[in-house]
């Protein structure tokens, strides 16, 4: 085999220059170098000039590392759910970067059917970002009212339907992504209306309802399947025209109507996670019929409603974080308001509807407690109608 010969001096020509031997220093240290240089090392993070985003999908999942190296921001990621990553961050700053809750918009809201003497299968849409009036984007299966709702990151659904024909029992399905008419999705366990309708990240809910008597089940549905509803728990009475609200573990049932038509001013609460029956966890400043149930991601709202020989226009605020009573921190912008439409935004709480002449759209904001006001019009007046966000 043949040798070739080595010259010392190679050994001694030392530095950081192409073809040269890198040195280390009297106190063993390495001269510094152009890490652009460096290929093939895995440096165990992503340095960035940003934050990482929800839709930034790490390749090495939950456990990544994501340092920003403009405001000096570390972030690891503790749930790795393609286009729903959870990045915690563990710098001196606060604030992490997580996906907006299922049942929070942060685009549009949407009004689905309803009635204005007659029943009603229009879907009206409106904008968050801009106050405005709403267009008319498609149709629902069929005419219907009574109908409570629940959305995932891209769709609507639609249950709990009364018909100008006989009751339904129909879930249907609306893509917020194309506007369009909806589809037949999957059922529930028997027809029903006025329910509590209830949103957690894979599935949506009702609670109680009516179906000609009340009813006090707690089911189900998978969004990424066509499989119908499952009875999972009960509420704690037999109850219709429910005001539901979610936060990211539970479901809280709020106000309603049971037997003998006694308003209730019960908000109860049930979790997302287990089969258990709700528990009685507070009470609303009022027993409210018919309320328009409207989250933020720390606080369900309970607005408008009818409490008897009249409408209410209090906006009813209860905390997801302390099972405490609600308070009252606004009005409604007159208090003609039941059977409403609610929509859940980010950083403002919608209501639409509300009688079956008023077409006005109204809002206030989660961060300042305070009255509603007017921001725009339906298409045309409706209530009983669904609710919606994307």
């Amino acid at each position: 085999m043949a040798v070739n010969k080595l010259d010392i001096s190679m050994m001694e020509d030392v530095g950081t220059s192409a073809s040269q031997l890198v040195q280390r220093d009297g106190s063993g240290n390495l001269p510094a170098v152009d890490g652009s240089q460096l290929t093939n090392v895995d440096p165990g993070f992503t340095q960035s000039t940003s934050d990482p985003t929800v839709s930034t999908n790490p390749s090495g999942g939950v456990g990544s590392v994501w340092y920003n190296k403009t405001s000096g921001e570390a972030y690891i990621c503790t749930d790795a759910t393609a286009g729903a990553n959870v990045w915690t961050n563990v710098g001196a700053g606060t604030g992490d970067v997580a996906p907006v809750p299922a049942a929070l918009g942060n685009l549009y809201g949407y009004h689905h059917g309803g009635y204005h003497g007659g029943t009603d299968n229009t879907i009206d849409k409106f904008s968050f970002s801009s106050d405005g009036n709403a267009s008319d984007v498609g149709d629902s299966t069929y005419d219907h009212y009574g109908s409570s709702t629940s959305s995932d990151r891209g769709n609507g659904y639609g249950f709990c339907f009364g018909s100008s024909g006989p009751w339904r029992n129909t879930i249907e399905k609306v893509s917020y992504t194309t506007d369009g008419n909806a589809t037949d999705h999957a059922d529930l366990l028997t027809t029903l209306a006025t329910a509590g309708g209830h949103t957690s990240e894979f599935y949506g809910w009702a609670s109680g309802g009516a179906n000609g008597p009340r009813v006090n089940v707690i089911q189900k549905f998978q969004f990424s399947t066509t499989n119908n509803s499952t009875d999972v728990a009960d509420i704690n009475a037999l109850q219709g025209a429910i005001a539901g609200n979610s936060s990211t573990t539970h479901g809280y049932s709020c106000g309603g109507v049971v037997s003998g038509d006694y308003a209730l001013n019960t908000i109860y609460k049930f979790a997302f996670a287990s089969t258990a029956n709700s528990t009685d966890i507070a009470n609303l400043t009022r027993g409210p019929t018919g309320a328009a149930g409207v989250d933020s991601s720390t606080y369900g709202y309970v607005a408008g409603g009818d409490i008897g020989p009249s409408a209410s226009n209090v906006i009813d605020k209860h905390s997801f974080s302390t099972d405490t009573d609600s308070t009252d921190v606004g009005d409604l912008t007159t208090t003609s308001k039941f059977f409403i439409a609610g929509q859940s935004a980010t950083t403002y709480g919608y209501i639409s509807g509300g009688t079956s002449s008023s077409n006005i759209i109204e809002k206030w904001a989660h961060a300042t407690d305070g009255n509603a006001t007017d921001v725009g019009n339906l298409t045309q007046g409706r209530n009983y109608a669904g609710g919606n966000q994307y």
